[in-house]
């Protein structure tokens, strides 16, 4: 850049305008006495002028765009972004035409509809998988996504294959591989809601001829350390609860992820769920069904708008494990979707309760199978905030209360029902 030095201001003899226009022919002159060719355009910078706040508003209005292909290109009209007009495809960064391929370098990297943070989301692509290149700028690259025009973050693509995100880890115990951890993404729907969100789910795809290709969410309930003491939405449309249980009907915020309660051995309900949680990935995994594994520790920072909005995401079913407050040994029962016309009509409850009674159905009948014991007819209705975020089949199941056997050995026969009822649910 070149900076052109006048003098002072009342020796000037023009305006801005006249200036400008003389700097444009003296340069042209140097070029064209020089026999060398124009660049497209050059930034000039004028030093020692002082100007109204009119005139630069004029001037900066007029002045050719970084972004633009050459200064006698007059401004097109942007083409608005859906989420805003803060965010258009003329005001992205220029970039270098591409013809390549490229790979993604991380998990869960977002494509965009329009370059920018605040862009919508139409997918995710995970380490290792290519996609064709025909922009690129150290910011943003331009991507061909599904046959159309998208966008994604250059500091996620190489063009150099990383190895896949499921052969990353060592396999484990010969039937699973551990793909890599799972956090919550910011650009998925619902996200927002969730008040911790720090914490990683940790997924594993089966390994084998009779693998499925299916994901199961597990969801040790509770184990979020702090939880209890936030509270979130109980419905994405900020409306009341419809039913009483630990939050009271007509209350619009919920406990994040609640402590849990106390077996009458003394033993807390979170260090039993993870114990069922991780008897259960296994018998999964041994049946061919890939397993998105909550938490695997006494502590994970997710709340269940977080684990909720992870499993939509991440998995084709969602199962959180948890146990009753009651004390007399009740049996098992899963959390129906209350029948109030309310809220069966509020999405994403809408679209897909009659997919969580179906899971919860095959969950009982599972259970029903290997002699477990079953509350009254296996369901109570009860609003819950998992229910109110879940767009992928989901259920709270109890497998009974304070009073239940939780040895290893009812932990192995609860294991086999509830894997019994994954096969018939994806049999349906």
């Amino acid at each position: 850049m070149r900076k052109i030095k006048f003098g002072r201001k009342e020796e000037r003899t023009g305006s801005w305008r006249a200036i400008l226009a003389a700097a444009g022919l003296l340069a042209a002159a140097a070029a064209v006495s020089t026999g060398c060719q124009m660049k497209k355009y050059e930034k000039i910078e004028l030093t020692g002028i002082s100007e109204t706040e009119e005139e630069k508003e004029e001037r900066e209005a007029l002045a050719p765009s970084e972004a633009s292909d050459t200064v006698q290109n007059p401004p097109r009209k942007a083409e608005s972004s859906p989420v805003g007009a803060e965010i258009t495809k003329e005001t992205a960064p220029e970039m270098e035409a591409r013809d390549e391929t490229v790979y993604v370098s991380g998990s869960n990297v977002n494509v965009r509809d329009f370059p920018g943070t605040k862009a919508s989301v139409v997918g995710a692509m995970n380490q290792g998988e290519s996609i064709k290149r025909t922009g690129y700028s150290q910011s943003w690259s331009r991507v061909i996504y599904q046959g159309r025009e998208c966008y994604m973050s250059s500091q996620f693509l190489t063009t150099t294959q990383p190895a896949p995100l499921e052969t990353t880890a060592a396999a484990s115990q010969g039937t699973s591989a551990q793909a890599g951890e799972v956090g919550l993404n910011s650009g998925w729907k619902y996200a927002d809601f969730s008040k911790i969100n720090s914490g990683k789910a940790i997924l594993y795809k089966a390994e084998g001829a009779n693998r499925k290709g299916k994901v199961v969410c597990v969801n040790a309930g509770h184990g979020t350390s702090g939880g209890s003491s936030v509270k979130t939405l109980c419905h994405p449309d900020g409306t009341p609860k419809v039913t009483g249980g630990s939050t009271a009907a007509g209350a619009t915020t919920a406990i994040a992820v609640s402590s849990g309660m106390t077996f009458s051995d003394g033993t807390p309900e979170a260090k039993v769920t993870l114990a069922l949680a991780m008897v259960l990935k296994e018998k999964l995994l041994a049946r061919g069904f890939d397993v998105l594994m909550i938490r695997e520790s006494d502590d994970v920072q997710l709340d269940n708008i977080a684990r909720t909005v992870i499993a939509n995401n991440m998995a084709d079913c969602h199962i959180a494990l948890h146990y009753d407050s009651t004390t007399n040994d009740k049996g098992a029962f899963y959390m129906s979707v209350p029948n109030i016309a309310s809220y069966r009509a509020m999405e994403p409850v809408a679209s897909h309760w009659q997919q969580h009674h179906a899971l919860g159905d095959s969950l009982i009948a599972g259970l029903k199978g290997v002699g477990a014991k079953i509350y009254s007819g296996g369901k109570i209705d009860m609003d819950l905030t998992q229910t109110s975020y879940s767009t992928v089949p989901s259920v709270d199941i109890e497998l009974g209360d304070k009073g239940s056997d939780h040895s290893a050995a009812s932990l192995d026969k609860l294991g086999n029902g509830l894997a019994d009822g994954v096969e018939l649910f994806f049999k349906n």
